[in-house]
């Protein structure tokens, strides 16, 4: 069973992904994030830029294998074909068939939702699914933070 963690109530999604990412990265973690394409794509857009002096290396699933296992973020479209990886980081978007199983192959499963009634609505959808196949699923509203 996966620990899934959702981060609800994010007011810049894309922007709170890179600092994730930027976090787990500097702790050694490698990172697959999955969603939308066009999300992936204005990630990857995002990453090269968030901050003047730092960057978060990263690659898309279709690189060479060589590259994909020496990324520590790897953008997959499709979550078959990755290399290991300490957590997925799952950007909205439906549930992907790899994560819709009660043994998910990663131990961490980080849920990004935003504000918008769609994304909310579609969060809920996925926490009953992973409740659904025995995940333990952790709440952290960004809100109630603040």
């Amino acid at each position: 069973m996966s620990v899934v963690t959702f981060h609800v109530n994010v007011p810049d999604p894309l922007a709170y992904a890179c600092r994730l990412l930027r976090k787990a990265t500097s702790l050694g973690s490698r990172i697959t994030v999955t969603g939308e394409l066009e999300t992936l794509r204005r990630l990857d857009s995002v990453l090269w830029t968030f901050s003047p002096l730092e960057f978060v290396p990263h690659c898309w699933d279709s690189a060479p294998e060589a590259m994909r296992k020496a990324s520590p973020v790897v953008l997959a479209s499709d979550l078959a074909q990755l290399p290991p990886a300490s957590a997925v980081l799952h950007l909205g978007g439906a549930l992907p068939p790899v994560l819709n199983q009660p043994s998910a192959p990663f131990d961490k499963i980080i849920e990004v939702v935003g504000q918008g009634a769609h994304q909310v609505q579609q969060a809920r959808l996925r926490w009953r699914a992973y409740q659904a196949l025995g995940h333990t699923v952790v709440h952290h509203d960004l809100a109630q933070a603040a």
